[in-house]
């Protein structure tokens, strides 16, 4: 992790024009691109239909700027729309941003942003790249960042697929980043409960796995591919939580969902050296992960792990909506960004 330093010019003082010049020299190209940034719109080759999302990170209730260093912000900005791309089987192909920052914003960090975006495109999916975006003013830092891809003539992966007998699958890290938020809002607040870096260092040193997680996802982006062509009838990014995302499969695709404590426990229960209770795996979020079910005939693609079955609808309560553990039903719960309040957060 680069050391947090002041830099100067701000972007009030470089100017629009001063600013997209030093962050469009952090970029790639991606390989799709006819035309790249400087015109009014991109123009970019593809083979098949195109899919596209949208998120959007806001300073506050999605990322503490104290906690993050501006790469590991626009490696974040990246995984978290390659993911979704990759859920629906396709190839991610490119990214635009916005992004609105106050003026006293150093450059420097809009620069490290754009080598993070730029770094994340490269090691997670060879080929895309950011092709253009927009700058704004805004009392806090804001991005946006919409993400395209390619199904190069399949079709793509949908939630609503699922089907009784189905084995639920999962690919990725499950329950670190969880943890490693745990912990920033147990050792990263200062007095008044505002986000500090002076415990990121020793939290990075002490416990990178989970810290990593957090604050610069790696999620297996290649595997969505693999999937769809595995025979995946039903996929999705699991970004809120894994019992949050798995009730919305479910309810796509009007069937239950029985996790499995044992597969669970078998497949993710120590990762990189940590021991991750089940308790965290459903409910801790952020994990970028890929949840898909396959035919029960289906040999799994290599990286995914079996987690649990696709059950017909039977009822488990109103309480317990469409999931069970072990046959008890349980209550979803997560990221909900108009229900979730820590500390700090508006």
């Amino acid at each position: 992790m680069e050391p947090r330093e002041t830099f100067a010019p701000t972007v009030g003082e470089l100017g629009e024009s001063g600013v997209l010049a030093r962050v469009l020299a952090q970029l790639s190209e991606a390989s799709a691109v006819e035309l790249g940034p400087g015109d009014d719109c991109a123009v970019l080759r593809h083979e098949g239909d195109i899919v596209v999302t949208t998120d959007t990170m806001i300073e506050g209730p999605d990322f503490r700027l104290a906690w993050h260093d501006g790469f590991e912000l626009g490696w974040k900005l990246a995984a978290t729309n390659l993911s979704d791309v990759a859920a629906m089987g396709a190839r991610p192909t490119a990214l635009t941003v916005a992004l609105a920052v106050p003026l006293d914003t150093p450059v420097h960090l809009l620069e490290r942003i754009a080598e993070g975006l730029d770094a994340a495109c490269r090691a997670l999916a060879p080929g895309c790249g950011v092709v253009g975006g927009d700058l704004g003013r805004a009392p806090v830092v804001t991005a946006a960042v919409t993400a395209l891809g390619d199904l190069e003539g399949r079709a793509p992966v949908l939630r609503s697929g699922a089907r009784a007998g189905d084995v639920v699958a999962y690919a990725g890290e499950l329950g670190l980043a969880g943890l490693g938020l745990s912990l920033l809002f147990a050792e990263g607040l200062a007095s008044d409960g505002t986000a500090s870096a002076d415990a990121v260092p020793r939290l990075w040193a002490a416990h990178p796995e989970v810290i990593a997680a957090q604050l610069a996802p790696a999620p297996p982006i290649p595997l969505g591919i693999a999937a769809a062509q595995g025979g995946a009838t039903a996929m999705m990014d699991v970004s809120d939580a894994l019992s949050i995302d798995s009730e919305r499969l479910a309810r796509a695709s009007d069937v239950q969902i029985g996790f499995s404590s044992a597969l669970l426990e078998q497949g993710f229960g120590e990762q990189s050296g940590v021991v991750v209770p089940v308790e965290a795996m459903l409910h801790g979020g952020e994990d970028h992960g890929l949840l898909a079910t396959f035919p029960a005939d289906v040999a799994l693609p290599a990286g995914f792990r079996p987690i649990g079955t696709v059950d017909p609808v039977t009822g488990f309560g109103p309480s317990a909506g469409r999931l069970s553990l072990d046959g008890k039903g349980f209550e979803a719960r997560g990221w909900d960004p108009y229900t979730v309040q820590y500390p700090g957060s508006s």
